[in-house]
């Protein structure tokens, strides 16, 4: 009888161990998995960028190509801000409106490349000086700096700068037969167009021949590419692109990014169908 209680003891005592140690593996799981998303939470954060608008003081103040370069120091670190030309005293408190993020961006007239800046369209309470700029004056508040770099682009087009937006920079519709890239992500540029919502955020592959190349604008290549296919008169027959690499007017190339849907970049310019980051095979 002894015994046999001893053993009952044993056997109880087992199942309260297994039972403590499955309680505390469990927890442990949850907390691994509650640190793993808010890890995932951080990264995404980081993606996005800096918060908008930014307070801080002007730590170094640069002036090149038409634009203030302001090293803002804030609550969150030091952040590199490019705005129409506009007088900022090193030390002097600034609020930056809200602006596009880039990446890697190289100025030529700075001779440098910054790793990370925002090109805002100016400082809250700070008014940008007349004339300045690579096209003349532009507003420090609501879309100017995207827009006036784009203005490159635009010119090169030949048409005026009073018909702002993406639309006036279509390239005319050019009588080509280009066969179709091979692979199951390729696309003519008409399907581009019209399956445009589908394909948002995936990656395509594109054959055509390049009617327009418009170097470093906002730190990227753009180009226009066409194949032939598409109607123009609803402008479904030229695609942009952009890219890192470089090729010329006339070269027909395939090109491989990720596809983006009703892009828009501020002051007008806005883009049905753009595929964004393609390397370019000749």
């Amino acid at each position: 009888m002894g015994d046999a209680m001893k053993w009952r003891n044993y056997f109880v005592g087992g199942l309260c161990l297994v039972a403590l140690v499955a309680c505390n593996s469990q927890k442990k799981e949850t907390k691994t998995a509650e640190q793993a998303a808010a890890g995932a939470d951080a990264v995404v954060q980081q993606a996005a960028g800096p918060s908008l608008p930014i307070h801080g003081k002007a730590k170094e103040v640069l002036h090149g190509g038409g634009f203030t370069y302001v090293l803002i120091g804030g609550e969150k670190g030091d952040i590199w801000v490019a705005v129409p030309e506009t007088t900022v005293a090193a030390g002097e408190p600034c609020v930056v409106a809200e602006g596009q993020v880039m990446e890697n961006f190289p100025s030529k007239t700075l001779n440098r490349t910054f790793a990370q800046i925002i090109f805002s369209p100016g400082l809250e309470g700070k008014k940008a000086e007349t004339g300045s700029g690579p096209h003349g004056a532009m507003p420090a508040t609501g879309g100017g700096s995207f827009g006036a770099a784009m203005q490159k682009e635009d010119g090169a087009s030949g048409m005026a700068e009073t018909s702002p937006g993406s639309g006036k920079a279509v390239v005319p519709f050019v009588d080509l037969k280009i066969a179709k890239a091979t692979g199951a992500n390729a696309f003519t540029v008409a399907d581009l167009f019209a399956k445009g919502a589908s394909l948002n955020g995936k990656k395509v592959k594109i054959k055509g021949q390049v009617v327009k190349f418009s170097p470093q604008i906002m730190g990227k290549n753009w180009l226009h590419l066409q194949d032939g296919t598409g109607d123009p008169l609803k402008n479904t027959h030229d695609l942009v692109v952009t890219s890192a690499d470089k090729a010329q007017k006339g070269d027909v190339v395939t090109v491989e990014g990720v596809l983006a849907a009703d892009k828009d970049f501020g002051s007008g310019y806005k883009y049905d169908v753009i595929v964004e980051n393609v390397t370019i095979s000749h």
